[in-house]
């Protein structure tokens, strides 16, 4: 395309809000207005659908829940008088409870003040507290934040290690909706045990985020936690960040969470707008569906071009993967559909993976993020009259400018700063695109079966271990990997029986291997 009329086509759709100074790109997609026209009946029935969200339909028939993420920061569209003072309460809840922390009114028994955060949580209950508290974090917090966020004994083993003669003032925030969720349970169990070394008392160094009448609500009721702060049933995990369980971390580390619900709500609100065109999130959902030719055919790859934004292609990953990667559409129909995200950050990735994304595979399409301020305060020169800025800037328009010569598709969404009232907005941006997208391809994008089947398979898994295990314990004489899938009734598991065996074997867990664990059709097994 020459660039009178390339330039011609960035004015037709750039998209500029000025009270948020926000724009958004989508001029290096390639589609075209017969396009736009196909898609505007399926938009239309997107705003629609999003509408009916918002005022309480039920939206995952899974969990028979309504998805209510975007009243969290404008209560008054809430559907029920409950919900709304459900709402404000927490929020209440939330700010009141780090002022008590931040003042020393609420105190650790050994130590005068908290100092530290310790947050236990797995999935949308971590990754957008971890993106948050990387993008927002203060040069000097109140209290530095910790995560624990998989069940790995090594990773769990480093966190604590790093806490160490801190763990005395560190407040541990334990997330679960349900509270049996494997991950957070066993984090949680494994910091009691690092309090118990220590002769502190876990319970009065604690506060729980969940519904009341969880499991973890109710463990933490008997225990005498200091506090349980309310999650909403009806907030789906990957959208929690603007509810009690990124806003309670968040606060305790000094970040602005009334800024960041402001900035989440100015989006929504421009993003209810049925003009394509005027819809920064509607734009989004279309230049996913111009890529992908509406069925994910290529990833999105997403490069923030600032340090602070490093987490955001982690955040997406989840908010965009476990929303739309569905096997059937609402019809019943099977579609396996998805869009698959992975990135970094720029421009690092000037001297990693651009070099593929220019000239290699073009399975992608790659959306760019631009921060306009630099730093607060001046530059010094790098170069006459050249900041170390101004490279930055340079790497994304050269980087952008190269993938267009090659025929590569791009996306660039451009914000003033990073501070807590773009991040909400920015928050916001994607979540509504996401919903948009999902009706465009005729998904439900706010439940996760295939996660929930994964979780049931690993319990499975578990199961078969105790049963193996009882039977080893019972025997006098080894057993061959087949004899024992027979006694337990797994005979077509013998390779999952082994590497459960194997596993407890590196862990010296009284498994005993006779022969060669290379060869373990010829292995013998014993219990000691």
């Amino acid at each position: 395309m020459e660039s009178k009329a390339l330039w011609q086509r960035y004015i037709d759709w750039l998209y500029y809000h000025e009270g948020l100074g926000f724009y958004v790109d989508i001029s290096r997609i390639k589609f075209d207005d017969s396009f736009v026209e196909i898609m505007k009946p399926k938009f239309e029935k997107a705003f629609q659908e999003m509408k009916k969200l918002e005022e309480g339909k039920i939206a995952n028939p899974d969990e028979n829940r309504m998805v209510g993420h975007y009243w969290l920061r404008d209560l008054d569209i809430a559907p029920t008088k409950e919900i709304k003072n459900e709402i404000s309460t927490t929020l209440e809840a939330i700010e009141t409870f780090a002022k008590k922390v931040h003042s020393g009114e609420i105190k650790p028994s050994s130590a005068p003040k908290f100092t530290d955060i310790l947050s236990i949580g797995i999935g949308g209950s971590a990754l957008g507290p971890q993106f948050v508290a990387e993008a927002l974090g203060l040069d000097d917090p109140p209290m530095e934040i910790h995560f624990i966020d998989n069940t790995d004994p090594a990773g769990i083993d480093r966190v604590l290690h790093k806490l160490s003669d801190r763990l005395k003032s560190t407040l541990v925030i334990v997330i679960s909706k349900s509270g049996g969720t494997p991950e957070p349970r066993n984090g949680m169990i494994e910091v009691k045990a690092a309090f118990a070394s220590q002769n502190l008392n876990f319970a009065t160094q604690a506060v729980a985020t969940t519904t009341p009448s969880s499991k973890l609500g109710q463990i933490a009721k008997s225990e005498g936690w200091i506090d349980i702060i309310p999650m909403a049933d009806w907030v789906g995990g990957r959208t929690s960040e603007l509810s009690s369980v990124g806003l309670l971390p968040a606060a305790l580390q000094g970040i602005d969470i009334r800024a960041m619900l402001a900035g989440a709500k100015e989006m929504d609100k421009v993003t209810r707008t049925h003009e394509i065109k005027g819809n920064p999130s509607a734009l989004l959902a279309l230049s996913w569906y111009a890529a992908g030719k509406g069925h994910g055919e290529k990833d999105m790859v997403v490069i923030p071009y600032k340090d602070s934004l490093l987490l955001l292609s982690r955040y997406l990953q989840q908010l965009v993967m476990e929303s739309l990667g569905k096997e059937k559409d609402l019809d019943g129909k099977v579609v396996n559909q998805g869009i698959a995200v992975y990135g970094n950050k720029g421009s690092t990735d000037q001297h990693a993976y651009v070099q593929q994304l220019r000239d290699g595979v073009l399975n992608f399409f790659v959306t760019l993020i631009e921060v306009l301020e630099d730093r607060e305060g001046t530059s010094p020169e790098v170069e006459p009259g050249v900041t170390s800025g101004d490279y930055l800037s340079g790497f994304i328009q050269g980087t952008r400018q190269a993938l267009y010569e090659n025929d590569r598709d791009s996306i660039t969404v451009t914000i003033p700063k990073v501070n807590p009232y773009n991040l909400g907005a920015l928050i916001a941006l994607y979540e509504r695109a996401v919903g948009f997208y999902g009706s465009l391809v005729n998904i439900n994008a706010y439940h996760q079966p295939g996660v929930e089947a994964g979780k049931k398979a690993a319990a499975a898994v578990l199961e078969l271990q105790h049963k193996v295990i009882n039977i080893l314990k019972q025997e006098k004489s080894p057993l061959s990997l087949e004899e024992l899938s027979e006694k337990a009734g797994a005979g077509d598991q013998i390779e999952t029986i082994y590497k459960i065996l194997r596993h407890l074997a590196a862990n010296k867990r009284g498994i005993v291997f006779h022969g060669n664990v290379g060869q373990p059709d010829k292995l013998g097994v014993s219990y000691n």
